[in-house]
């Protein structure tokens, strides 16, 4: 599918106006963001004059039928006791969180769940390094989309000086065979670098910091890596080098078009399992049960939400 609108290229000439109108489309995506919580096919295929843009009907279609997908894809896992982890890693900013969203959105939350861990506590600084993500790993028939996952260590670790050369190193050295170790019990690794430019990342902070509801996704720690953006770019290319094995092969999502990387990364993801469409008994409504005896009480007024809408 082709997109049909692209503002990631910057213009030459007036590049205050190319910016204010990327402003404007992240205000627009924040808006998008709410529509796709309420669309559905049928709304989608019969209301052909809503006024959305062609691109943007086009990526709601293609978004629904991936989420389509992602449900046989679920119901797959759930039959067969197939477990998936998978790996989202990019800079700040970079789309990784709309991505598991948009993942994760219409299925179960029982089979596909989300890890995001917070900065370690004294003790957890303690344990074995990849102790604590140990127990967030799926068991048969589950999904685990790690948002940051124990790649930590290569990125912002080291960038912030959080740790030593040698636990860098040990890190390095672990990494990989802890990870085929996960792949021979069974546990399918997929792993995904978003990648964002210098110029997009600095939009995408402006805007946040212009926007008092997502002020919040900006830490001191964000800006922090937005200072050290080469820094980040080197432990970047080392982590890929170093941890990009057969069994758990790294792949690179570009993401300066936030929806063409939801697209793509939902796609592609679909891709790496094998599944196909589990057959289901069929759904039948049970006969509603009357009592002659059940008296319905009333609900006192003062219990009820004022209905301010």
């Amino acid at each position: 599918m082709e997109m049909t609108t692209d503002m990631t290229e910057r213009p030459g000439s007036d590049n205050a106006s190319w910016e204010r109108n990327r402003l404007r489309e992240e205000v627009l995506d924040d808006i998008d963001e709410e529509i796709e919580l309420e669309l559905d096919d049928a709304r989608l295929g019969s209301d052909k004059d809503n006024g959305t843009p062609d691109f943007r009907r086009a990526y709601f279609r293609e978004l629904l039928s991936l989420q389509g997908e992602l449900v046989k894809l679920q119901d797959w896992v759930k039959e067969t006791g197939h477990r998936v982890v998978v790996i989202c890693e990019g800079r700040d900013a970079a789309g990784k969180g709309g991505v598991i969203k948009r993942i994760t959105q219409r299925l179960n939350p029982r089979i596909c769940r989300v890890a995001a861990l917070p900065a370690p506590n004294d003790r957890e600084r303690t344990q074995w390094y990849f102790q604590r993500y140990v127990s967030h790993l799926p068991a048969a028939g589950e999904i685990v989309l790690f948002d940051r996952s124990w790649y930590n260590r290569a990125g912002v670790e080291r960038v912030m000086n959080f740790c030593t050369d040698d636990e860098y190193e040990e890190f390095f050295r672990s990494v990989p065979e802890f990870e085929r170790m996960l792949v021979r019990s069974g546990i399918q690794i997929i792993k995904y670098w978003f990648s964002i430019s210098d110029d997009e990342q600095e939009l995408r902070f402006r805007a946040r910091m212009e926007d008092p509801l997502k002020q919040w996704k900006l830490s001191p720690m964000d800006l922090e890596s937005r200072r050290r953006w080469e820094s980040y770019t080197l432990a970047k290319e080392i982590m890929l080098e170093r941890s990009n094995i057969d069994e758990a092969p790294w792949w690179i999502v570009p993401a300066d078009d936030k929806k063409k990387a939801r697209l793509n990364c939902i796609s592609h993801l679909l891709s790496q399992v094998p599944y196909h469409d589990v057959s289901k008994p069929e759904v039948r409504l049970p006969e509603r049960v009357y009592s002659p005896d059940y008296i319905r009480q009333p609900v006192p007024d003062s219990m009820i939400v004022p209905q301010k809408y």
